[in-house]
């Protein structure tokens, strides 16, 4: 049985409060821990993501998922676009306090929750905008062991990078800017300071070092059909880390999520995407390779039992990703 826990608080960037989830097995056993960072316009209920860390709790992890905290929700509203005035306040480095605060609150000795947290296991796991600034941070924060990106943006200019010099001189001298959300077409306010905060931190916000940076276990992840961030930055992240596992699908943006999400399954494509990030972390996290012929034989078998009780087709899957070991890159 999965015990999920909703909208507990937390402290976030200059002082906000905002949400975050816990789903795990209230086994007592210490459990790897990935914590989930949205994208932009997302949160962390976006696409019935429930059933998202329903799936890794249910493979031995402690999965968190969080709001960042100025991303437009509120505490009473976490679903919702409701505080366009915090919204237009974000900038890049609020979003990493966010995950600051969190890793803060994971790492506290007198959290209630110690004894189901594995601290050497932290597997950081970003979707979009949300890969990027999760880049950036497992580049720079030691308690972060792993880190798995879905469509990650490759650099921080989300969204003016495409604009022209005459919008960009719009914005300076406006200081806001509204860009259409197409979901919920409200018209999202974006203050001047999101790029006053890039320019001041651009040698942190660089996700070309930052990947360079990287000496923990990567997986980028990106479909090939997708209209929102170009398929191209697969092919970056893997020549910037030659270490990178890079994982390609015929989908879109979202692995065919979408929101609402009224289904109570997973869509196919992003379940081949979720066992893609299950193999990584067992062969890659655990270090498979280095072990004896013997421990191999005794993991792929213990893997094939596992197999039994996951989405169709993962055995076959286990055997791609022990092959894409060596080259580091597999197509779904």
């Amino acid at each position: 049985m999965i015990e999920v826990s909703k909208n507990n608080l937390i402290k976030g960037a200059a002082g906000r409060l905002t949400l975050f989830d816990m789903h795990f097995r209230p086994n007592g056993a210490q459990k790897p821990i990935i914590l989930y960072v949205h994208g932009f316009n997302g949160f962390k209920d976006w696409g019935n993501f429930d059933l998202i860390a329903n799936y890794f709790s249910e493979q031995g992890f402690f999965f968190i998922k969080m709001n960042l905290s100025h991303n437009g929700t509120t505490v009473d509203q976490p679903e919702v676009f409701a505080d366009l005035d915090a919204y237009s306040q974000n900038n890049y480095s609020k979003e990493l306090e966010d995950i600051e605060k969190m890793l803060n609150w994971i790492s506290d000795e007198t959290n209630p929750f110690s004894i189901q947290f594995d601290r050497q296991k932290i597997v950081l796991l970003g979707h979009s905008r949300g890969g990027g600034i999760s880049i950036i941070k497992a580049s720079e924060d030691a308690r972060v062991k792993a880190l798995i990106t879905w469509a990650a943006v490759s650099e921080c200019k989300t969204p003016w990078g495409n604009w022209s010099p005459e919008k960009m001189k719009d914005w300076k001298d406006n200081d806001i800017v509204y860009i259409k959300n197409q979901r919920t077409q409200q018209l999202m306010p974006i203050r001047y300071q999101l790029y006053q905060d890039y320019e001041r931190h651009s040698k942190r916000f660089n996700i070309e070092y930052a990947t360079q940076s990287l000496q923990i276990p990567f997986q980028a992840c990106h479909g090939s059909l997708d209209e929102a961030v170009p398929f191209e930055n697969l092919s970056f992240f893997k020549t910037w880390n030659r270490n990178c596992h890079t994982v390609s699908i015929e989908s879109n943006h979202v692995f065919d999520r979408y929101h609402p999400y009224e289904e109570d399954v997973i869509p196919p494509l992003c379940q081949k995407v979720l066992d893609a990030n299950f193999l990584f972390y067992k062969i890659k996290v655990f270090s498979f390779t280095t072990c004896s012929a013997l421990a191999r034989r005794k993991y792929v078998w213990e893997m094939l039992q596992i197999a039994k009780y996951l989405s169709a087709g993962f055995a076959v899957y286990l055997l791609f990703f022990i092959r894409s070991i060596r080259n580091l890159e597999v197509n779904l």
